[in-house]
């Protein structure tokens, strides 16, 4: 019964990691570049480099699935704080219009202005290539490319960096 019970775990948990890969390879994260050689006042080491360019990019894809199809819950893990509740908030008024917003990621130019002495913030500036569509079911309202440009905040947590402020400037 023991070894049974052992087996079908096992199982289960082959089957989940078997469907994540497929989803995660479903969903590619956008090209993220970052140019880190002028952040202050602490210098970026190799590895928290490499980890924000694969979290910055994982959380873009998961905002672009987030609003593609309207789930919030989405969000969790990439965002936190203001940047998260801003986005909970825009899905909630689209979910209202019954529109949803599909964004195709050309990919991001980050530049780390400051990483924090402790090692617990970076501030970003990136400039985005993106393309906006606006949605009623499978068709499309509206699409428009742009080069946006934001201002980033981004915080540790345990195992990944999370984007904690996402504010497009001018």
């Amino acid at each position: 019964m023991r070894r049974s019970l052992r087996f079908a775990l096992l199982l289960v948990m082959a089957l989940a990691a078997t469907a994540a890969l497929k989803l995660s390879a479903a969903a590619p994260s956008p090209a993220v570049q970052l140019s880190a050689a002028n952040a202050g006042p602490r210098p970026v080491e190799d590895a928290t480099e490499k980890a924000i360019v694969r979290d910055y990019g994982a959380a873009w894809s998961n905002l672009a699935a987030a609003l593609g199809e309207n789930r919030a819950d989405l969000l969790d893990g990439a965002f936190v704080g203001f940047a998260r509740d801003q986005f909970r908030q825009a899905i909630a008024a689209q979910q209202k219009s019954g529109l949803r917003t599909r964004y195709l990621d050309r990919g991001h130019k980050l530049k780390a202005l400051f990483y924090d002495p402790a090692g617990t913030s970076m501030q970003l500036r990136d400039t985005a290539e993106l393309e906006m569509q606006v949605l009623d079911g499978d068709r499309v309202l509206y699409s428009q490319p742009f080069t946006a440009h934001y201002i980033v905040l981004m915080t540790p947590a345990s195992d990944r960096w999370q984007v904690r402020l996402l504010q497009e400037t001018p």
